[in-house]
């Protein structure tokens, strides 16, 4: 019996055949690499492979690495197994890496959204024979509406808390939700103030997309400066002394987690915006069905839920354990939340 194109492993997801890892959690010789979330890439490698709009953030979080930047669809060979990246619209520079030897197609996700968000490359389905899949957001309780409408509530809520004296703090990942909030705020509402993580990230970012000005946060700044105008946070920022300065404030927090009202309240976070970089449940689905593939393998967030739902359609499929998913804790608490959701 053949071994499989790709196996789990202790280190992480591994092509024996090219001797080649896919967003490894354990440092290794060669890595290819889907985006630049921390639990997809990791420190120690070796060597890095990526897109090439990947290489300065992975570059900016790593330090000095040796990394090779690829085109979308470019394929390159290792070991006469043939590799290409391909847009998953997570984030900024975010691939699916396609796998294929002696006509055998197997298709790793990363993570992934179906919506273009329109800053990162928009996702394509990739016809395979195997698919690895996320699944996040992997329950039916999960259903994104248009960023339009979230972001046309996100500044109504900043243009009421701007009319009451208020400060505005909105809480999202520093690299991927921060920028997406970011490029569509309205500033005639009034100016973006930014933490310095995610300062620091956009300024990265700054020659691939048109953001609005930001002003960094420092101890020079007056709480005066900020009344009326938004602050843009990691999620780490919130109950810090750093936040406590800024009073009187509102928080609110960007995040497909936002769907449960418990885990809002949970994070004592005073409005909650579902706004997701990863699929719902329609996304996951008709992202798999596009595929083509018969073999679907879960990776990350309600695997066992998901999984066995794919089963009872046809599918075959399975589930894996690995180490990602930043969220998963926070998808455990919110899965508490499902009944009064």
């Amino acid at each position: 019996m053949k071994s499989p194109l790709l196996q789990f492993t202790s280190n992480g997801i591994y092509c024996e055949k090219a001797r080649v890892y896919l967003d490894p959690w354990k440092p290794v010789d060669k890595a290819i690499i889907s985006h630049g979330h921390a639990d997809h890439s990791r420190y120690g490698h070796k060597n890095y492979i990526t897109h090439h709009r990947n290489v300065p953030i992975i570059s900016h979080r790593l330090g000095d690495i040796n990394v090779i930047g690829k085109e979308w669809g470019e394929t390159f060979v290792i070991n006469n197994v043939k590799f290409s990246l391909h847009p998953a619209g997570h984030i900024i520079g975010s691939s699916q890496i396609r796998v294929e030897h002696k006509g055998e197609v197997w298709v790793f996700s990363g993570d992934y959204k179906t919506e273009n968000d329109g800053i990162s490359t928009p996702y394509e389905p990739i016809k395979c024979d195997t698919f690895i899949t996320e699944c996040t957001f992997g329950l039916p309780a999960f259903k994104w509406t248009s960023q339009v409408e979230v972001f046309e509530n996100i500044n109504n809520w900043w243009a009421e808390n701007r009319a009451e004296g208020k400060t505005s703090i909105l809480f999202g990942y520093s690299l991927g939700k921060a920028q997406r909030l970011l490029k569509y705020l309205n500033t005639d509402i009034g100016q973006i103030y930014t933490h310095g993580a995610i300062e620091n990230m956009t300024e990265v970012l700054r020659p691939l997309v048109d953001f609005p000005k930001t002003t960094l946060i420092t101890k020079d700044t007056k709480k005066e400066q900020l009344l009326g105008n938004i602050v843009l946070a990691p999620p780490s920022a919130h109950g810090s002394t750093w936040i406590r300065k800024m009073a009187p404030y509102v928080t609110a927090s960007a995040s497909g987690w936002m769907t449960f009202r418990g885990a809002r309240r949970r994070r004592a976070i005073d409005k909650g915006f579902v706004l997701s970089d990863h699929c719902d449940w329609t996304g996951l689905l008709s992202s798999i069905k596009e595929t083509g593939a018969e073999k679907v393998i879960c990776t990350h967030g309600y695997t066992d839920i998901f999984s066995r739902y794919l089963r009872e359609q046809g599918y075959d499929a399975r589930t894996e354990a690995t180490q990602y998913g930043e969220e998963e804790t926070e998808a455990a608490l919110a899965s508490k939340s499902t009944v009064t959701a």
